[in-house]
């Protein structure tokens, strides 16, 4: 029987995990391409025979998916799989226009093909929208269940931007890690909050693999999603994060609705700094279309070592690159310091932006006054650290979570700003873990 010839659209995440799990020696289907968008540098590549498996000898290449209708006229392809997160349904569907008009069929895949099974219990934590605050309520969730007694490896959804075959299964208990796996700025801002907890992090391209070694050496895995993306667990509890500074982005994005759709729990962050008719308009959309969802009310109360230092200063903000960039929000926890703490002015980097972060802007026009931490190889990471030093600055305004300067070096006085969820009301995570699991004897 004829193979059904395939290409997978994708951004170095969901795209090969729905082939690791579905496709890969599936005698009835010839992935003939990969294609990339969101993440720079990743098309021009191939997906290793390492990882493809039996029926893919020399591997598979990666497209821009720019060449997506091309593709699809060159190699006669039958099917299309959209695979990346965080974008408008009307995007989803306008993609499926232009691959329907062009004689191919189009492909969601959902939990059933792209889920793998532990033996150890999951709980996963996603969002309805990237910058929704998923990565302050994992920490959350970890700090709970290790003081229930439980040894927590966390395995974070996938960013692997560098040598697929090395990057199969990536284990991070120390920073030494992250500096062995030349890691990139995204990455760091997600392991090592994890790794100053003692928890230790998975990563990588097979999360197979990456599941079962995870699981000699945790009681309870801790699935922290990225890019509002289902989870690739099945989760014995599934914990969703929703964003009040963007009310009805729950139901206008995906896969973020069918997050929302299939939660446990929808913790809705930020409370402290929404309007209340906006969180009020995010209880309902919950309860409409999940009402059996518990809800948990929580804030992201933010830090930094000192708040005088801020002052009638004029600062550059640098916020968290995915959250800004596709996550399409003006602002983060950079700018609510600078705000909270009296800086004189927030000094617009478009004008002084080199090399790859000028480009970023263009992509991304509606970023604001405000630089991304945009950090996917040593050039980009170069090119941000030229770009802080020509802004003409008294302090720099570090939002991410890292400190930045250990990857690059920063000219001028910085100020880290740190923010933790806490739970306002009742029920609380805690009150949510404990039952669900209780103390490990």
């Amino acid at each position: 029987m004829e193979r059904k010839r395939v290409i997978i659209m994708g951004a170095a995440g969901r795209d090969f995990h729905n082939f690791n799990m579905y496709y890969r020696d599936n005698d009835e289907y010839e992935v003939v391409a990969f294609t990339a968008t969101q993440i720079p540098d990743i098309e021009g590549r191939t997906y290793p025979a390492q990882l493809a498996g039996r029926l893919y000898p020399a591997g598979i290449p990666i497209h821009p998916e720019a060449e997506l209708l091309d593709l699809i006229r060159r190699y006669d392809v039958d099917e299309v799989v959209f695979a990346y997160s965080d974008v408008p349904h009307e995007y989803v569907m306008h993609k499926a226009s232009m691959v329907l008009a062009a004689g191919a069929d189009y492909r969601l895949m959902g939990l059933k093909h792209t889920q793998v099974s532990s033996i150890k219990p999951v709980v996963s934590v996603c969002a309805v929208r990237t910058g929704s605050g998923k990565s302050q309520t994992t920490r959350r969730v970890s700090d709970v269940l290790k003081a229930l007694g439980y040894r927590v490896a966390a395995v974070r959804h996938p960013m692997p931007y560098g040598d697929l075959a090395k990057q199969a299964v990536q284990r991070f208990a120390s920073y030494a890690d992250l500096d062995r796996h030349e890691v990139t700025i995204e990455e760091r801002e997600e392991y090592e909050p994890h790794l100053d907890r003692g928890v230790i992090v998975y990563a990588g391209v097979d999360y197979e693999a990456i599941l079962r070694q995870a699981e000699q050496e945790a009681d309870i895995i801790l699935w922290d999603g990225g890019n509002n993306d289902l989870p690739f667990y099945k989760s014995d509890l599934r914990i969703v994060v929703a964003d009040p500074h963007r009310p009805g982005h729950e139901l206008t994005y995906h896969p973020g609705e069918a997050n929302l759709r299939n939660a446990d729990v929808v913790v809705i962050n930020k409370v402290d700094t929404a309007d209340m008719a906006a969180v009020g308009r995010v209880r309902e959309t919950i309860q409409s279309v999940n009402p059996s969802a518990l809800i948990v009310e929580a804030a992201s109360p933010i830090t930094v070592e000192d708040p005088m230092a801020i002052r009638g200063k004029r600062v550059l903000v640098v916020e968290d690159g995915p959250t800004l960039t596709h996550g399409e929000m003006a602002y983060g926890a950079g700018v609510v310091a600078a705000r909270r703490f009296g800086a004189a002015e927030i000094v617009d980097p478009r004008p002084y932006a080199v090399g790859s972060i000028a480009e970023t802007f263009k992509k991304y026009p509606k970023t604001g006054a405000l630089l991304p931490a945009m950090g996917y190889g040593q050039q980009q990471a170069h090119d941000l650290e030229e770009t802080i030093r020509a802004v003409p600055a008294d302090m720099v305004i570090i939002g991410t979570p890292i400190d930045l300067n250990r990857v690059v070096a920063i000219d001028k006085p910085s100020q880290r700003v740190r923010y933790e969820l806490q739970e306002i009301g009742q029920p609380t995570l805690e009150e949510v873990l404990r039952g669900k699991f209780g103390k490990k004897a």
